[in-house]
């Protein structure tokens, strides 16, 4: 008998400098330090709008060679969650001042942005619409543009 999971609790990254990636999703997503373990190789943090232990490990792999992006199989990105478009237009501008954006897409039920850390991890930053809202989303994979300023001035209220 298959069990379904309800959702995904925590990731857990390799990073080859503990201290500068705590600093980026510091700063890139609000992220607060929960614990710091094993002599400063482990950190632990969480999100201060969620009711997690922790969201995110950081695990020291120190002088480690980053991946080929894209060209090995493994983990292609993290999707974390915002409240409102609000908070992920915040996040854009945030990470595009930490030169961390890679991109942004609307999946019809989600509005994403895209970014990388500095060890080149892949994340999305992704805000979901009302669900009467999908459209021919509810059913489909969809990426088209993201049109930030569009979706902002319909749910700045949502």
């Amino acid at each position: 008998m298959t069990t379904a999971v309800r959702r995904l609790n925590h990731a857990v990254l390799f990073v080859s400098d503990v201290p500068r990636a705590v600093a980026f999703y510091r700063e890139a997503l609000g992220l607060q330090v929960v614990s710091t373990e094993m002599d400063g190789r482990a950190v632990f943090l969480r999100s201060p709008t969620g009711g997690n232990h922790h969201d995110l490990g950081l695990f020291a792999v120190p002088g480690a060679p980053h991946p080929p992006t894209g060209t090995v199989s493994g983990l292609y990105h993290l999707a974390w969650e915002v409240d409102s478009v609000g908070d992920l237009a915040g996040v854009r501008e945030t990470l595009q001042l930490l030169g961390g954006w890679t991109g942004e897409s609307d999946h019809g039920a989600t509005l994403s942005v895209y970014g990388r850390d500095p060890d080149g991890n892949e994340f999305e930053v992704m805000w979901m619409l009302p669900r009467e809202d999908w459209g021919e989303a509810a059913d489909r994979g969809v990426v088209r543009p993201l049109d930030l300023p569009a979706a902002l001035a319909r749910y700045a209220t949502a």
